[in-house]
Protein backbone atom coordinates (compact mmCIF):
# COMPACT_ATOMS: atom_id res chain seq x y z
CA UNK A 1 0.00 0.00 0.00
CA UNK A 2 2.93 2.52 0.83
CA UNK A 3 6.00 0.99 -0.88
CA UNK A 4 6.32 3.73 -3.87
CA UNK A 5 6.67 7.41 -4.18
CA UNK A 6 2.96 8.11 -5.66
CA UNK A 7 1.40 5.85 -2.82
CA UNK A 8 3.85 7.85 -0.23
CA UNK A 9 2.69 10.76 -1.06
CA UNK A 10 -0.95 9.95 -0.80
CA UNK A 11 -0.69 8.79 2.51
CA UNK A 12 1.55 11.20 3.65
CA UNK A 13 -1.19 14.20 2.09
CA UNK A 14 -3.75 11.60 4.10
CA UNK A 15 -1.71 12.27 7.70
CA UNK A 16 -1.67 15.83 6.74
CA UNK A 17 -5.37 16.43 5.50
CA UNK A 18 -6.01 15.20 9.14
CA UNK A 19 -5.58 18.31 11.44
CA UNK A 20 -3.63 17.86 14.52
CA UNK A 21 -2.65 21.27 15.64
CA UNK A 22 -1.93 21.05 19.38
CA UNK A 23 -5.15 20.69 22.22
CA UNK A 24 -7.41 21.14 19.17
CA UNK A 25 -10.40 18.05 18.52
CA UNK A 26 -8.28 17.16 15.52
CA UNK A 27 -5.45 16.11 17.57
CA UNK A 28 -7.66 14.00 19.94
CA UNK A 29 -9.21 11.93 16.90
CA UNK A 30 -5.79 11.33 15.18
CA UNK A 31 -4.68 8.24 17.22
CA UNK A 32 -8.11 6.40 16.08
CA UNK A 33 -7.74 7.87 12.53
CA UNK A 34 -4.18 6.13 12.31
CA UNK A 35 -5.41 3.02 13.96
CA UNK A 36 -8.04 2.33 11.79
CA UNK A 37 -5.77 2.72 8.55
CA UNK A 38 -3.17 0.28 9.68
CA UNK A 39 -6.11 -2.36 10.60
CA UNK A 40 -7.20 -2.34 7.66
CA UNK A 41 -4.19 -2.88 5.50
CA UNK A 42 -1.60 -4.82 7.96
CA UNK A 43 -1.73 -7.14 10.97
CA UNK A 44 -0.15 -4.78 13.18
CA UNK A 45 -0.48 -4.99 16.71
CA UNK A 46 -1.85 -2.20 17.19
CA UNK A 47 -2.88 -0.08 20.79
CA UNK A 48 -3.71 3.59 22.33
CA UNK A 49 -3.63 4.84 25.46
CA UNK A 50 -4.53 7.86 27.54
CA UNK A 51 -2.33 11.12 27.87
CA UNK A 52 -4.98 13.21 29.39
CA UNK A 53 -8.71 12.72 29.32
CA UNK A 54 -8.75 13.84 25.21
CA UNK A 55 -5.68 12.89 23.74
CA UNK A 56 -3.54 9.59 23.36
CA UNK A 57 -0.78 7.98 21.56
CA UNK A 58 -0.31 5.26 19.59
CA UNK A 59 2.11 2.09 19.51
CA UNK A 60 2.25 -0.93 15.74
CA UNK A 61 4.44 -3.58 16.75
CA UNK A 62 5.82 -5.43 13.96
CA UNK A 63 7.10 -8.62 16.06
CA UNK A 64 9.56 -11.52 14.64
CA UNK A 65 9.21 -14.99 16.92
CA UNK A 66 11.98 -15.46 19.00
CA UNK A 67 13.37 -11.88 18.85
CA UNK A 68 14.45 -9.48 21.33
CA UNK A 69 16.12 -6.65 19.52
CA UNK A 70 13.96 -3.97 18.75
CA UNK A 71 13.94 -0.80 16.84
CA UNK A 72 11.46 2.03 17.88
CA UNK A 73 10.43 4.54 15.46
CA UNK A 74 9.53 7.52 17.19
CA UNK A 75 7.37 10.87 16.06
CA UNK A 76 4.75 13.26 16.99
CA UNK A 77 1.66 14.00 15.08
CA UNK A 78 0.82 17.51 16.46
CA UNK A 79 1.48 20.41 14.50
CA UNK A 80 1.66 24.22 15.18
CA UNK A 81 -0.95 26.33 14.01
CA UNK A 82 -2.03 27.57 10.39
CA UNK A 83 -2.78 31.28 11.20
CA UNK A 84 0.55 32.40 9.50
CA UNK A 85 -0.45 30.89 5.83
CA UNK A 86 -2.91 34.09 5.43
CA UNK A 87 -5.57 34.33 2.91
CA UNK A 88 -4.04 30.77 1.77
CA UNK A 89 -5.04 28.97 5.37
CA UNK A 90 -8.26 27.00 4.17
CA UNK A 91 -5.57 25.22 2.19
CA UNK A 92 -3.11 24.76 4.76
CA UNK A 93 -3.78 21.04 4.96
CA UNK A 94 -4.68 20.20 1.60
CA UNK A 95 -0.62 19.72 0.41
CA UNK A 96 -1.41 19.51 -3.62
CA UNK A 97 -4.17 22.83 -3.67
CA UNK A 98 -2.00 24.54 -1.41
CA UNK A 99 1.53 23.79 -3.97
CA UNK A 100 -0.30 24.36 -6.59
CA UNK A 101 -1.67 27.74 -5.76
CA UNK A 102 1.71 28.61 -4.25
CA UNK A 103 3.70 27.75 -7.36
CA UNK A 104 1.32 30.06 -9.15
CA UNK A 105 2.96 33.14 -7.17
CA UNK A 106 -0.47 33.04 -4.29
CA UNK A 107 0.35 33.69 -0.89
CA UNK A 108 3.29 35.57 0.56
CA UNK A 109 6.19 33.31 0.20
CA UNK A 110 9.71 35.04 -1.01
CA UNK A 111 13.28 34.06 -1.61
CA UNK A 112 13.96 30.60 -1.07
CA UNK A 113 10.95 29.37 -0.35
CA UNK A 114 9.14 30.92 -3.64
CA UNK A 115 12.01 29.69 -5.54
CA UNK A 116 11.25 26.17 -4.10
CA UNK A 117 7.30 26.34 -4.57
CA UNK A 118 8.35 27.33 -8.26
CA UNK A 119 10.31 24.32 -8.92
CA UNK A 120 7.97 21.78 -8.84
CA UNK A 121 10.14 19.82 -6.52
CA UNK A 122 8.23 20.17 -2.93
CA UNK A 123 5.27 19.51 -1.37
CA UNK A 124 3.59 22.06 1.11
CA UNK A 125 1.21 21.71 4.06
CA UNK A 126 1.28 22.20 7.73
CA UNK A 127 3.13 18.92 8.99
CA UNK A 128 4.44 18.47 5.27
CA UNK A 129 7.56 18.53 6.78
CA UNK A 130 7.42 18.43 11.60
CA UNK A 131 6.97 16.15 10.92
CA UNK A 132 4.06 13.51 9.20
CA UNK A 133 6.49 12.92 6.54
CA UNK A 134 8.39 10.75 9.00
CA UNK A 135 5.36 9.07 10.47
CA UNK A 136 4.29 8.40 6.80
CA UNK A 137 8.19 6.66 6.60
CA UNK A 138 7.53 4.77 9.39
CA UNK A 139 4.42 3.35 8.40
CA UNK A 140 6.05 1.98 4.93
CA UNK A 141 9.08 0.53 7.17
CA UNK A 142 6.51 -1.20 9.04
CA UNK A 143 4.42 -2.73 6.40
CA UNK A 144 7.64 -3.67 4.66
CA UNK A 145 8.87 -5.17 7.48
CA UNK A 146 5.40 -7.19 8.44
CA UNK A 147 5.42 -8.30 4.10
CA UNK A 148 9.24 -9.60 4.05
CA UNK A 149 9.33 -10.80 7.43
CA UNK A 150 12.30 -8.85 8.66
CA UNK A 151 14.38 -10.52 11.99
CA UNK A 152 13.76 -7.56 14.01
CA UNK A 153 11.24 -6.37 15.81
CA UNK A 154 9.98 -2.14 15.24
CA UNK A 155 7.62 -0.51 17.28
CA UNK A 156 5.90 2.04 15.92
CA UNK A 157 5.19 5.08 18.45
CA UNK A 158 3.88 8.53 17.91
CA UNK A 159 2.61 10.71 20.20
CA UNK A 160 0.09 14.19 20.58
CA UNK A 161 1.58 17.58 22.22
CA UNK A 162 5.61 17.80 20.82
CA UNK A 163 5.20 21.05 20.56
CA UNK A 164 4.06 22.38 23.69
CA UNK A 165 5.01 20.13 26.57
CA UNK A 166 5.63 16.46 25.48
CA UNK A 167 2.76 15.31 27.68
CA UNK A 168 2.78 12.66 24.99
CA UNK A 169 5.80 10.88 25.09
CA UNK A 170 6.05 11.26 28.83
CA UNK A 171 3.19 9.76 28.76
CA UNK A 172 4.14 6.82 26.74
CA UNK A 173 7.43 6.39 28.53
CA UNK A 174 5.67 4.42 30.99
CA UNK A 175 3.99 1.98 27.68
CA UNK A 176 7.85 1.62 26.42
CA UNK A 177 8.76 0.00 29.71
CA UNK A 178 5.77 -2.23 30.08
CA UNK A 179 6.10 -3.56 26.44
CA UNK A 180 9.64 -4.01 27.36
CA UNK A 181 8.78 -6.18 30.16
CA UNK A 182 6.05 -8.22 29.23
CA UNK A 183 7.09 -8.75 25.18
CA UNK A 184 10.57 -9.29 25.98
CA UNK A 185 12.28 -6.73 23.86
CA UNK A 186 15.43 -5.29 23.58
CA UNK A 187 15.43 -1.31 22.47
CA UNK A 188 18.65 -1.24 19.98
CA UNK A 189 17.94 2.04 19.04
CA UNK A 190 15.66 4.90 18.93
CA UNK A 191 14.87 6.44 15.18
CA UNK A 192 13.38 9.86 15.04
CA UNK A 193 11.84 10.68 12.28
CA UNK A 194 12.40 14.38 12.55
CA UNK A 195 13.24 16.17 9.71
CA UNK A 196 16.29 17.63 8.84
CA UNK A 197 16.41 21.92 9.61
CA UNK A 198 18.89 24.27 8.52
CA UNK A 199 22.06 24.91 10.48
CA UNK A 200 21.59 28.35 10.20
CA UNK A 201 20.02 30.54 7.39
CA UNK A 202 20.17 29.37 3.93
CA UNK A 203 21.69 26.28 4.70
CA UNK A 204 20.71 23.79 2.16
CA UNK A 205 22.28 20.44 3.23
CA UNK A 206 21.14 17.51 4.59
CA UNK A 207 21.28 16.02 8.32
CA UNK A 208 22.07 13.05 10.31
CA UNK A 209 21.61 13.78 13.87
CA UNK A 210 22.95 11.46 16.81
CA UNK A 211 21.96 13.36 19.86
CA UNK A 212 18.80 15.94 20.25
CA UNK A 213 19.94 19.27 21.88
CA UNK A 214 18.30 19.91 25.53
CA UNK A 215 16.35 22.97 26.68
CA UNK A 216 15.40 24.88 29.70
CA UNK A 217 13.20 27.71 30.86
CA UNK A 218 14.73 30.04 32.76
CA UNK A 219 11.75 31.98 34.21
CA UNK A 220 12.04 35.18 36.64
CA UNK A 221 8.87 36.79 38.59
CA UNK A 222 9.72 40.58 38.84
CA UNK A 223 7.81 42.34 41.69
CA UNK A 224 7.57 46.32 41.37
CA UNK A 225 5.09 48.13 43.76
CA UNK A 226 2.09 49.52 42.62
CA UNK A 227 1.26 53.09 42.62
CA UNK A 228 -1.13 55.35 40.59
CA UNK A 229 0.20 56.49 37.36
CA UNK A 230 -0.13 60.09 38.47
CA UNK A 231 2.14 59.81 41.15
CA UNK A 232 4.84 57.72 40.05
CA UNK A 233 7.75 58.05 41.97
CA UNK A 234 5.71 56.17 44.89
CA UNK A 235 5.88 52.69 43.24
CA UNK A 236 7.95 51.23 40.61
CA UNK A 237 6.69 49.01 37.29
CA UNK A 238 7.87 45.59 37.02
CA UNK A 239 7.51 46.23 33.35
CA UNK A 240 10.31 48.49 32.98
CA UNK A 241 12.14 46.33 35.54
CA UNK A 242 11.62 43.30 33.33
CA UNK A 243 12.80 45.13 30.77
CA UNK A 244 16.67 45.43 31.89
CA UNK A 245 16.65 40.97 32.55
CA UNK A 246 15.09 40.60 28.81
CA UNK A 247 17.65 42.88 27.55
CA UNK A 248 20.48 41.60 29.09
CA UNK A 249 19.36 37.68 28.48
CA UNK A 250 18.33 37.97 24.83
CA UNK A 251 21.21 36.91 22.74
CA UNK A 252 23.66 36.35 25.93
CA UNK A 253 26.73 35.03 24.94
CA UNK A 254 26.96 33.74 28.76
CA UNK A 255 24.83 30.63 27.68
CA UNK A 256 26.22 29.53 24.52
CA UNK A 257 28.31 25.85 25.13
CA UNK A 258 30.07 24.23 22.28
CA UNK A 259 30.58 20.00 22.15
CA UNK A 260 31.36 18.27 19.27
CA UNK A 261 32.28 21.52 17.60
CA UNK A 262 28.75 22.79 17.57
CA UNK A 263 27.51 25.50 19.65
CA UNK A 264 24.49 26.01 21.32
CA UNK A 265 21.57 28.44 19.69
CA UNK A 266 21.81 31.72 21.73
CA UNK A 267 18.84 32.90 24.68
CA UNK A 268 15.71 34.05 23.37
CA UNK A 269 12.93 35.21 25.18
CA UNK A 270 9.80 33.24 24.84
CA UNK A 271 7.47 34.89 26.66
CA UNK A 272 7.14 38.96 28.65
CA UNK A 273 3.77 38.88 30.37
CA UNK A 274 1.91 41.72 32.62
CA UNK A 275 0.32 39.44 35.22
CA UNK A 276 -2.11 41.95 36.34
CA UNK A 277 -5.45 41.18 35.49
CA UNK A 278 -8.13 43.83 33.35
CA UNK A 279 -6.39 47.33 32.88
CA UNK A 280 -6.55 50.46 35.45
CA UNK A 281 -4.65 53.50 35.97
CA UNK A 282 -2.42 51.68 38.88
CA UNK A 283 0.53 50.56 37.59
CA UNK A 284 1.69 47.06 36.73
CA UNK A 285 3.70 44.97 39.79
CA UNK A 286 3.89 41.58 38.11
CA UNK A 287 5.55 40.55 35.37
CA UNK A 288 6.51 37.08 34.29
CA UNK A 289 9.61 36.55 32.04
CA UNK A 290 10.76 33.15 30.49
CA UNK A 291 13.69 32.88 28.05
CA UNK A 292 14.86 29.94 26.19
CA UNK A 293 18.26 28.53 27.15
CA UNK A 294 19.67 25.40 25.19
CA UNK A 295 22.21 22.87 26.78
CA UNK A 296 24.64 19.98 25.30
CA UNK A 297 26.20 18.83 28.85
CA UNK A 298 25.38 21.51 30.93
CA UNK A 299 23.41 21.09 34.08
CA UNK A 300 20.72 22.85 35.42
CA UNK A 301 22.39 24.23 38.48
CA UNK A 302 24.91 25.75 36.08
CA UNK A 303 22.25 27.13 34.19
CA UNK A 304 20.88 28.56 36.96
CA UNK A 305 24.51 30.47 38.58
CA UNK A 306 24.24 31.63 35.55
CA UNK A 307 21.20 32.99 34.84
CA UNK A 308 21.68 34.72 38.16
CA UNK A 309 24.52 36.63 37.17
CA UNK A 310 22.92 38.21 34.17
CA UNK A 311 20.00 39.19 36.51
CA UNK A 312 22.17 40.48 39.27
CA UNK A 313 23.54 42.66 36.32
CA UNK A 314 20.32 43.46 35.01
CA UNK A 315 19.27 44.61 38.56
CA UNK A 316 21.73 46.66 39.08
CA UNK A 317 21.21 48.49 35.95
CA UNK A 318 17.66 48.70 36.74
CA UNK A 319 18.48 50.12 40.13
CA UNK A 320 21.08 52.80 38.97
CA UNK A 321 18.45 54.37 35.84
CA UNK A 322 15.66 53.89 38.81
CA UNK A 323 17.79 55.96 41.05
CA UNK A 324 18.77 58.73 38.15
CA UNK A 325 15.53 59.37 37.71
CA UNK A 326 14.65 59.54 41.19
CA UNK A 327 17.32 62.01 41.62
CA UNK A 328 16.30 64.48 38.68
CA UNK A 329 12.37 64.35 40.32
CA UNK A 330 14.05 65.22 43.35
CA UNK A 331 12.53 62.58 44.98
CA UNK A 332 13.44 59.31 47.92
CA UNK A 333 14.04 56.10 46.25
CA UNK A 334 11.95 53.14 47.31
CA UNK A 335 14.74 50.61 47.75
CA UNK A 336 17.33 49.04 45.42
CA UNK A 337 15.89 46.10 42.97
CA UNK A 338 17.05 43.07 44.62
CA UNK A 339 17.47 39.13 43.17
CA UNK A 340 16.72 36.29 44.90
CA UNK A 341 15.83 32.25 44.26
CA UNK A 342 12.51 30.39 44.63
CA UNK A 343 14.28 28.30 47.64
CA UNK A 344 14.81 31.77 48.96
CA UNK A 345 11.31 33.03 48.44
CA UNK A 346 9.85 29.37 50.09
CA UNK A 347 12.39 30.14 52.83
CA UNK A 348 11.28 33.68 53.27
CA UNK A 349 7.97 33.06 53.26
CA UNK A 350 8.36 30.01 55.68
CA UNK A 351 9.57 32.18 58.54
CA UNK A 352 6.75 34.54 58.22
CA UNK A 353 3.94 32.45 57.75
CA UNK A 354 5.74 28.62 58.82
CA UNK A 355 6.10 25.75 56.42
CA UNK A 356 2.38 24.84 57.16
CA UNK A 357 1.07 28.36 56.08
CA UNK A 358 4.08 27.77 53.07
CA UNK A 359 2.45 24.22 52.25
CA UNK A 360 -1.30 25.11 52.50
CA UNK A 361 -0.34 28.64 50.36
CA UNK A 362 1.12 26.51 47.46
CA UNK A 363 -1.84 23.68 47.72
CA UNK A 364 -4.10 26.36 47.18
CA UNK A 365 -2.11 28.33 44.30
CA UNK A 366 -1.99 24.51 42.48
CA UNK A 367 -5.23 24.15 42.88
CA UNK A 368 -6.49 27.06 40.81
CA UNK A 369 -3.50 27.59 38.89
CA UNK A 370 -4.12 28.03 35.08
CA UNK A 371 -3.62 25.24 32.97
CA UNK A 372 -0.39 26.35 31.33
CA UNK A 373 2.32 24.99 33.06
CA UNK A 374 4.50 27.99 32.74
CA UNK A 375 1.29 30.11 33.95
CA UNK A 376 0.90 27.72 36.63
CA UNK A 377 4.38 27.89 37.58
CA UNK A 378 4.57 31.37 37.74
CA UNK A 379 1.00 31.58 39.59
CA UNK A 380 2.75 29.71 42.84
CA UNK A 381 5.76 32.19 42.87
CA UNK A 382 3.34 35.29 42.72
CA UNK A 383 1.13 33.66 45.86
CA UNK A 384 4.13 33.12 47.98
CA UNK A 385 5.52 36.66 46.79
CA UNK A 386 2.58 38.29 47.69
CA UNK A 387 3.19 36.71 51.40
CA UNK A 388 6.13 38.60 51.21
CA UNK A 389 5.48 42.09 50.21
CA UNK A 390 8.76 43.34 51.98
CA UNK A 391 10.95 41.60 49.45
CA UNK A 392 9.81 44.22 46.75
CA UNK A 393 11.29 45.16 44.30
CA UNK A 394 12.51 41.85 43.57
CA UNK A 395 13.37 39.40 41.02
CA UNK A 396 12.84 36.06 41.79
CA UNK A 397 14.14 33.14 39.74
CA UNK A 398 13.44 29.68 38.98
CA UNK A 399 12.94 26.49 36.34
CA UNK A 400 9.21 26.82 34.57
CA UNK A 401 8.32 23.71 32.81
CA UNK A 402 9.10 21.93 30.16
CA UNK A 403 12.67 20.83 30.68
CA UNK A 404 13.86 18.45 27.91
CA UNK A 405 17.26 16.58 29.04
CA UNK A 406 20.23 16.59 26.10
CA UNK A 407 21.00 13.45 24.73
CA UNK A 408 23.59 12.33 22.66
CA UNK A 409 24.57 8.82 21.32
CA UNK A 410 27.72 10.04 19.60
CA UNK A 411 30.77 7.28 19.73
CA UNK A 412 28.15 4.63 20.23
CA UNK A 413 28.96 1.48 17.83
CA UNK A 414 25.87 0.94 16.75
CA UNK A 415 24.90 4.65 15.79
CA UNK A 416 28.12 5.39 14.36
CA UNK A 417 27.63 2.26 12.05
CA UNK A 418 23.97 3.34 11.07
CA UNK A 419 25.78 7.13 10.41
CA UNK A 420 28.61 5.65 8.39
CA UNK A 421 26.39 4.05 6.26
CA UNK A 422 23.19 6.43 5.69
CA UNK A 423 26.09 8.62 4.62
CA UNK A 424 27.86 6.40 1.91
CA UNK A 425 24.13 5.29 0.84
CA UNK A 426 22.99 8.34 0.58
CA UNK A 427 25.71 9.60 -1.49
CA UNK A 428 26.16 6.19 -3.79
CA UNK A 429 22.25 5.97 -4.49
CA UNK A 430 20.77 9.40 -4.10
CA UNK A 431 24.05 11.74 -5.24
CA UNK A 432 22.97 13.09 -1.31
CA UNK A 433 25.49 14.76 0.31
CA UNK A 434 24.76 14.45 4.42
CA UNK A 435 26.23 16.34 6.93
CA UNK A 436 26.93 14.22 10.12
CA UNK A 437 25.46 16.58 13.05
CA UNK A 438 25.48 15.89 16.83
CA UNK A 439 22.99 17.90 17.74
CA UNK A 440 19.41 18.27 16.98
CA UNK A 441 18.63 22.06 17.53
CA UNK A 442 15.16 21.52 17.31
CA UNK A 443 14.41 19.96 20.76
CA UNK A 444 12.66 16.28 20.42
CA UNK A 445 10.84 13.72 22.12
CA UNK A 446 13.68 11.96 22.45
CA UNK A 447 14.81 13.81 25.74
CA UNK A 448 12.65 11.40 27.29
CA UNK A 449 13.94 8.55 26.36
Amino acid sequence: MWQTPDQLQALLCQLVAWDTVTGTPGEARFPERLAGLLRRHGAFDVRLGDVDADRAWLTALHRCDGVADTIVLLSHFDTVDTAEYGALEPLAHDPVRLTAAYATGDGDLDGPAADDAASGDYLFGRGVMDMKAGLALHVALLERAQAEAWPINLLLLTVPDEEVDSAGMRAAVDELRRLEVEEGLRYAMFLNGEPSFPAHPGDLRHHVYSGSIGKLLPAALVCGRETHAGTPFAGITSTWMASFLVQAMEWSDAFVETVHGEATPVPVTLGQADLREGYSTQTTSRTSVLCNVFVMERTAAEVMDRFEGVARTAADRCTAAYRQACERSGVAPIGDVRVLRYEELVQEATERIGAAGVEALVADALADAPEDLRAAAMHVADRLLAACPHLAPAMVLLFAPPCYPPVCSSGDALVEACVARLREQADARFGLTVERTHWFNGISDLSYL
